[in-house]
């Protein structure tokens, strides 16, 4: 009988130990470097819990997890949210994290954005609010009204860069937090002074800019081609600008605009419609929007892209010198696009 109590003792010593050490050792099952996981709204139940970490395979145990959870009250006191585990955490760790709700940090990355469908799929894709919800934000006068923009150039208080969220922020904190980053970019650098130089406001040359951007890759090219719609847009003269085209058309592919689509009745065509479209046609960096802000004093009033297909452009001040350029490089566009097709066939 005494060696059967030992035993016994002895079992519970080696449970107690196995049990401590899957406790506080690795209760991970993934072998990637983190794993992300989302507990919705109204799934922050136990049951639920339980099968959503099994079925991603997050932890070792999910019985031994429930009894580390429980002792520590993390079903009471759960909320939704986006969490991340490391690999290696332990069950205690993971329970904890839990229970204290700390949620995993989400950056959002904005670069150049085309469309406010795109923004919607972005914010959406890594946030709790879905693209309808987000659509039904940007074009509700309502909800841009703190912002002092419309659902046409609602862009104009997103400046590209990395914006770092909870995955449960409202739409609402994150267009705070745009507006606030677009308001201190604009107040550095003397920015509203240069806007008010060339007789811009600031909605306005993020607008140019985001055509600037479009236009080429390169910033030397951009600083002519700020200085061009500049003068035209002071002359009274159409923009004439082909991105606003393929803004209008919604196709961004369009390698030659074709006079069919000059006709396109959207008030983004620049060739029928003088001035600026109503909003921008994409968001420009910050970099494009300096440019365009420190645009040199030029005469210029055409430019066109070298028939090298550098990327640069040939810039003139009169229409007959701008003309023979332009049939240079359609010229040069043709005998491309005829290789390209016979080597396609």
């Amino acid at each position: 009988m005494k060696h059967f109590f030992k035993l016994i003792l002895l079992i519970i010593i080696v449970g107690g130990i196995f049990s401590a050490w899957m406790i506080f050792s690795s209760g991970t099952a993934f072998e990637e470097k983190n794993k992300f996981f989302v507990i919705a709204e109204g799934k922050t139940d136990k049951a639920s819990v339980l099968e959503m970490l099994d079925e991603k395979n997050i932890v070792r145990s999910t019985t031994l997890f429930s009894l580390v959870a429980s002792r520590l009250h993390v079903w009471d006191k759960l909320k939704a949210g986006k969490y991340e585990v490391k690999k290696g955490e332990s069950l205690l760790n993971i329970a904890r994290m839990l229970r204290n709700n700390h949620q995993a940090q989400i950056n959002l990355v904005i670069n150049k954005i085309r469309l406010k469908e795109d923004l919607a799929r972005l914010i959406s894709k890594n946030f709790a609010s879905d693209s309808v919800t987000v659509m039904k934000f940007l074009n509700s006068p309502d909800s841009l009204k703190p912002y002092h923009v419309t659902p046409e150039n609602v862009f104009t208080i997103i400046i590209p860069d990395t914006y770092t969220f909870y995955w449960n922020t409202s739409l609402r904190k994150i267009f705070n937090r745009l507006f606030d980053a677009s308001n201190i970019y604009w107040s550095k650098n003397d920015r509203i002074q240069k806007a008010d130089e060339i007789k811009f406001t600031p909605e306005e040359v993020y607008t140019l800019a985001s055509i600037v951007e479009e236009e080429t890759n390169k910033d030397d090219d951009k600083y002519k081609i700020a200085s061009v719609y500049i003068n035209r847009l002071n002359k009274k003269m159409a923009l004439q600008a082909c991105p606003t085209i393929k803004y209008a058309m919604k196709d961004f592919s369009l390698t030659r605009i074709y006079d069919k689509y000059l006709t396109n009745p959207s008030p983004y065509n620049t060739y029928n419609h003088k001035g600026l479209p109503p909003g921008p046609i994409c968001t420009p960096s910050p970099k494009t929007i300096d440019i365009v802000l420190n645009a040199p004093k030029t005469d210029y009033l055409f430019f066109v892209a070298k028939s090298d297909f550098s990327g640069y452009h040939h810039f003139s001040n009169n229409y007959a010198e701008h003309d023979q350029y332009a049939k240079e490089y359609q010229k040069a566009l043709d005998i491309y696009m005829a290789k390209k097709e016979q080597k396609e066939k």
